[in-house]
């Protein structure tokens, strides 16, 4: 009576009382989880020894409130990640692990400097470890329904992994949300993913350097990167140019007259799509195909911007060099939820209503932009919202 209680008090705290907490204990949970754990495959033993004395993690739900990506501005985001430090210790590895990065490389088709950028961005290159227990974390969040039956599935897929590679019990660290290993993958990435590329019978995120960095190139190899061109680059903005345009091939970005900032010429082929993270007031990118494989890794445009921006400065890139604007503020994750629920109202197609504001959605805010007498940036600022007269839930 007394877990059912805590349990049900820990839901009311953080979700005022949804429906589920009156009809569903912690242990009913693991209990009605049994079901769909044995139909996949994993024994008793496994599903006994993973929730041992687990229980609802309150500092996991604490956890989902926080959004490094989105808790200050972008430029200070980028600027934090790509530090000096960060960049020495990158070439380094770099330097360190040279015969393994030409082995990644060869196979996938993966630059070693984006490989080393998303390990530094994940783990500081492996520094920093995972400290909170998958099964407890998976748990609490499949328990509470956090985005389900997304991180419910995960838990079950996590038992699997430490069945089939015999991992013992203490080994099965994550992050708060279940992201396991140097390269921070989560449990079904794992299993569709990693690989074994040290060749010592198997795959381990967690301590084995070679199978990291082959794993990640496998990961962006699916995704469709392409070797040789660049994630992005900054772009200077021509005169009387007109903000409505967003996508056009490199050839078409040219003859617009916009410039790489490094001097360096366009790809000769494809197309790019033109980028203000922080509005038009900072800086400006044309990104590529690249980029949205780098938002698969973690669906964040600051992260993906890190990300790219240290691989070219480990590389001897220069900074960025228009000025991130001191004013900008980035939007809560309410804020984009209500912006993309108002916009759906208002007509437009709408992907998702998760909160990221992807490329499709920056256009349409450009057309209401436009229509309010806004340079049309494709920027979600306060501003709009209030001209649109959108009020964030509380």
């Amino acid at each position: 009576m007394l877990a059912r209680f805590a349990a049900l008090m820990f839901a009311l705290v953080f979700f005022g009382a949804p429906a589920h907490a009156q009809e569903q204990s912690f242990s009913e949970f693991q209990a009605a989880l049994w079901p769909d754990a044995q139909a996949k495959g994993i024994a008793r033993t496994t599903f006994d020894l993973a929730l041992k004395g687990v229980t609802p993690d309150q500092r996991v739900i604490a956890a989902t409130k926080r959004q490094p990506e989105y808790g200050k501005p972008v430029g200070a985001y980028v600027n934090d990640a790509v530090s000096a430090g960060r960049i020495k210790r990158g070439q380094a590895k770099a330097v360190e692990w040279a015969k393994t990065f030409d082995a990644v490389e060869k196979k996938f088709g993966v630059e070693r400097w984006v490989l080393l950028a998303l390990w530094g961005m994940e783990t500081d290159y492996g520094s920093q470890k995972d400290k909170w227990d998958v099964f407890r974390s998976l748990a609490t969040l499949g328990y509470v329904k956090y985005r389900h039956p997304y991180f419910r599935n995960e838990l079950l897929v996590a038992m699997r992994i430490m069945q089939d590679n015999k991992f013992v019990r203490e080994q099965m660290v994550s992050s708060w949300a279940g992201a396991m290993g140097q390269s921070q993958f989560m449990p079904s990435n794992v299993i569709d993913y990693a690989i074994d590329f040290s060749g010592d019978g198997k795959s381990d995120l967690w301590n084995n350097v070679p199978d990291v960095l082959g794993s990640t190139g496998n990961y962006l190899k699916k995704w469709k990167w392409r070797h040789g061109l660049p994630w992005g680059f900054e772009v200077s903005m021509p005169n009387g140019f007109d903000y409505m345009k967003s996508h056009a091939n490199y050839a078409d970005w040219a003859k617009l007259g916009l410039r790489r900032v490094d001097g360096k010429p366009f790809p000769k082929t494809g197309e790019g799509i033109l980028f203000f993270p922080a509005g038009a007031k900072g800086p400006a990118f044309i990104v590529t195909e690249n980029y949205p494989v780098l938002i698969e890794y973690n669906n964040s445009d600051a992260y993906a911007i890190a990300v790219g921006h240290l691989a070219d400065r480990m590389q001897g890139g220069a900074p960025i060099k228009a000025a991130w604007p001191m004013d900008d503020r980035p939007l809560t994750r309410d804020a984009r939820v209500a912006l993309q629920k108002k916009l759906a109202a208002l007509g437009y197609k709408v992907n998702e209503f998760e909160g990221h504001v992807d490329f499709d959605l920056r256009d349409n805010i450009r057309a209401e932009q436009k229509k309010f007498g806004m340079l049309p940036d494709g920027n979600p600022t306060t501003a709009l919202l209030e001209k649109l007269g959108v009020t964030p839930a509380k």
